[in-house]
Protein backbone atom coordinates (compact mmCIF):
# COMPACT_ATOMS: atom_id res chain seq x y z
CA UNK A 1 0.00 0.00 0.00
CA UNK A 2 1.24 3.45 -0.89
CA UNK A 3 1.96 5.72 2.08
CA UNK A 4 -0.09 8.85 2.63
CA UNK A 5 3.03 10.99 2.25
CA UNK A 6 3.72 9.58 -1.21
CA UNK A 7 0.06 10.03 -2.16
CA UNK A 8 0.24 13.64 -1.01
CA UNK A 9 3.40 14.29 -3.02
CA UNK A 10 1.84 12.77 -6.11
CA UNK A 11 -1.38 14.71 -5.54
CA UNK A 12 0.62 17.95 -5.37
CA UNK A 13 2.04 17.02 -8.78
CA UNK A 14 -1.49 16.62 -10.17
CA UNK A 15 -1.79 12.83 -10.07
CA UNK A 16 -5.55 12.22 -10.08
CA UNK A 17 -5.23 8.54 -9.12
CA UNK A 18 -3.31 9.42 -5.96
CA UNK A 19 -5.94 12.00 -5.05
CA UNK A 20 -8.69 9.43 -5.62
CA UNK A 21 -6.94 7.00 -3.29
CA UNK A 22 -6.73 9.67 -0.59
CA UNK A 23 -10.37 10.56 -1.16
CA UNK A 24 -11.57 6.96 -0.98
CA UNK A 25 -9.43 6.25 2.09
CA UNK A 26 -10.61 9.21 4.13
CA UNK A 27 -14.01 10.27 2.84
CA UNK A 28 -16.22 8.00 4.94
CA UNK A 29 -14.23 8.28 8.20
CA UNK A 30 -14.17 12.09 7.83
CA UNK A 31 -17.87 12.14 7.03
CA UNK A 32 -18.65 10.14 10.17
CA UNK A 33 -16.38 12.35 12.27
CA UNK A 34 -18.01 15.53 10.98
CA UNK A 35 -21.50 14.09 11.52
CA UNK A 36 -20.69 13.46 15.19
CA UNK A 37 -19.91 17.16 15.52
CA UNK A 38 -22.66 18.69 13.38
CA UNK A 39 -25.36 16.12 14.00
CA UNK A 40 -26.37 16.48 10.36
CA UNK A 41 -25.09 14.00 7.82
CA UNK A 42 -26.08 16.03 4.74
CA UNK A 43 -24.19 19.05 6.04
CA UNK A 44 -21.21 16.85 6.87
CA UNK A 45 -21.20 15.50 3.33
CA UNK A 46 -20.94 19.04 2.03
CA UNK A 47 -18.19 19.91 4.52
CA UNK A 48 -16.09 16.89 3.56
CA UNK A 49 -16.65 17.36 -0.17
CA UNK A 50 -15.67 21.01 0.09
CA UNK A 51 -12.51 20.06 1.97
CA UNK A 52 -11.47 17.63 -0.75
CA UNK A 53 -12.39 20.11 -3.46
CA UNK A 54 -10.17 22.73 -1.83
CA UNK A 55 -7.44 20.16 -1.28
CA UNK A 56 -7.37 19.43 -5.00
CA UNK A 57 -7.70 23.06 -6.04
CA UNK A 58 -4.91 24.22 -3.71
CA UNK A 59 -2.76 21.08 -4.09
CA UNK A 60 0.30 22.88 -5.46
CA UNK A 61 0.35 25.36 -2.57
CA UNK A 62 -0.35 22.88 0.21
CA UNK A 63 2.03 23.06 3.08
CA UNK A 64 1.12 20.20 5.35
CA UNK A 65 3.56 19.96 8.22
CA UNK A 66 1.86 17.07 10.00
CA UNK A 67 0.55 13.89 8.52
CA UNK A 68 -2.18 14.14 5.90
CA UNK A 69 -4.47 12.28 8.30
CA UNK A 70 -3.96 14.90 11.03
CA UNK A 71 -4.41 17.69 8.51
CA UNK A 72 -7.69 16.25 7.22
CA UNK A 73 -9.16 15.52 10.65
CA UNK A 74 -8.17 18.95 12.02
CA UNK A 75 -9.65 20.64 8.96
CA UNK A 76 -12.91 18.71 9.30
CA UNK A 77 -13.11 19.43 13.02
CA UNK A 78 -12.60 23.16 12.44
CA UNK A 79 -15.06 23.34 9.56
CA UNK A 80 -17.68 21.36 11.47
CA UNK A 81 -17.32 23.54 14.56
CA UNK A 82 -17.56 26.66 12.38
CA UNK A 83 -20.79 25.33 10.90
CA UNK A 84 -22.19 24.69 14.40
CA UNK A 85 -21.26 28.20 15.53
CA UNK A 86 -22.95 29.77 12.51
CA UNK A 87 -26.03 27.62 13.03
CA UNK A 88 -26.26 28.50 16.72
CA UNK A 89 -25.86 32.20 15.93
CA UNK A 90 -28.54 32.04 13.28
CA UNK A 91 -30.97 30.19 15.52
CA UNK A 92 -30.56 32.69 18.34
CA UNK A 93 -30.81 35.59 15.91
CA UNK A 94 -33.90 34.30 14.17
CA UNK A 95 -35.99 35.27 17.18
CA UNK A 96 -35.80 38.88 16.02
CA UNK A 97 -38.24 38.35 13.20
CA UNK A 98 -40.24 35.58 14.80
CA UNK A 99 -41.26 37.95 17.57
CA UNK A 100 -42.54 40.60 15.18
CA UNK A 101 -43.67 38.57 12.19
CA UNK A 102 -47.04 37.53 13.54
CA UNK A 103 -49.07 40.58 14.47
CA UNK A 104 -51.82 38.38 15.88
CA UNK A 105 -49.73 37.43 18.90
CA UNK A 106 -49.51 41.02 20.18
CA UNK A 107 -52.04 41.54 22.92
CA UNK A 108 -52.36 45.29 23.32
CA UNK A 109 -52.52 48.18 20.86
CA UNK A 110 -49.24 49.41 22.35
CA UNK A 111 -47.54 46.07 21.57
CA UNK A 112 -48.94 46.11 18.02
CA UNK A 113 -47.65 49.66 17.51
CA UNK A 114 -44.21 48.70 18.82
CA UNK A 115 -44.16 45.64 16.55
CA UNK A 116 -45.07 47.83 13.58
CA UNK A 117 -42.28 50.28 14.42
CA UNK A 118 -39.78 47.43 14.78
CA UNK A 119 -40.84 46.09 11.39
CA UNK A 120 -40.24 49.52 9.81
CA UNK A 121 -36.80 49.70 11.44
CA UNK A 122 -35.93 46.24 10.14
CA UNK A 123 -37.09 47.18 6.64
CA UNK A 124 -34.82 50.26 6.72
CA UNK A 125 -31.89 48.11 7.86
CA UNK A 126 -32.58 45.60 5.09
CA UNK A 127 -32.74 48.40 2.51
CA UNK A 128 -29.17 49.41 3.40
CA UNK A 129 -27.78 45.88 3.00
CA UNK A 130 -26.00 44.77 -0.16
CA UNK A 131 -28.55 43.50 -2.69
CA UNK A 132 -27.38 39.89 -2.65
CA UNK A 133 -27.49 39.70 1.16
CA UNK A 134 -30.94 41.28 1.27
CA UNK A 135 -32.21 38.94 -1.47
CA UNK A 136 -30.88 35.89 0.36
CA UNK A 137 -32.43 37.08 3.61
CA UNK A 138 -35.81 37.75 2.01
CA UNK A 139 -35.83 34.46 0.10
CA UNK A 140 -35.17 32.59 3.33
CA UNK A 141 -37.40 34.56 5.69
CA UNK A 142 -40.34 35.52 3.54
CA UNK A 143 -40.02 32.95 0.77
CA UNK A 144 -39.40 30.10 3.24
CA UNK A 145 -36.65 28.76 1.00
CA UNK A 146 -33.93 26.52 2.35
CA UNK A 147 -30.31 27.50 1.95
CA UNK A 148 -29.82 24.78 -0.66
CA UNK A 149 -32.68 26.18 -2.75
CA UNK A 150 -31.36 29.72 -2.50
CA UNK A 151 -27.87 28.57 -3.47
CA UNK A 152 -29.25 26.81 -6.55
CA UNK A 153 -31.38 29.79 -7.59
CA UNK A 154 -28.54 32.30 -7.20
CA UNK A 155 -25.75 29.97 -8.39
CA UNK A 156 -23.91 30.26 -5.09
CA UNK A 157 -22.51 27.73 -2.66
CA UNK A 158 -24.56 26.86 0.38
CA UNK A 159 -21.68 28.17 2.50
CA UNK A 160 -21.99 31.58 0.83
CA UNK A 161 -25.71 31.65 1.56
CA UNK A 162 -25.05 30.68 5.20
CA UNK A 163 -22.39 33.39 5.52
CA UNK A 164 -24.65 36.07 4.03
CA UNK A 165 -27.51 35.09 6.35
CA UNK A 166 -25.20 35.22 9.35
CA UNK A 167 -24.01 38.71 8.34
CA UNK A 168 -27.58 39.91 7.82
CA UNK A 169 -28.69 38.61 11.21
CA UNK A 170 -25.63 40.08 12.91
CA UNK A 171 -26.43 43.53 11.50
CA UNK A 172 -30.08 43.19 12.51
CA UNK A 173 -29.16 42.20 16.06
CA UNK A 174 -26.65 45.02 16.39
CA UNK A 175 -28.83 47.77 14.95
CA UNK A 176 -32.04 46.76 16.71
CA UNK A 177 -30.29 46.19 20.03
CA UNK A 178 -31.99 42.81 20.25
CA UNK A 179 -30.67 40.62 23.04
CA UNK A 180 -32.00 37.27 24.01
Amino acid sequence: MISDLLLLIRTREGDVKSFEILFKSYYLPLLNYSATITGRREISEEIVQELFYNLWRERERLSITKSIKSYLYNSIRNRSIDYCRRRKFEESSSDILENISSGTSWESPQERAEAGEMERIINRILARMPARRRDIFMMHREGNKKYEEIAAILSLSVKTVEAEMAKALKVLRKETGYRR
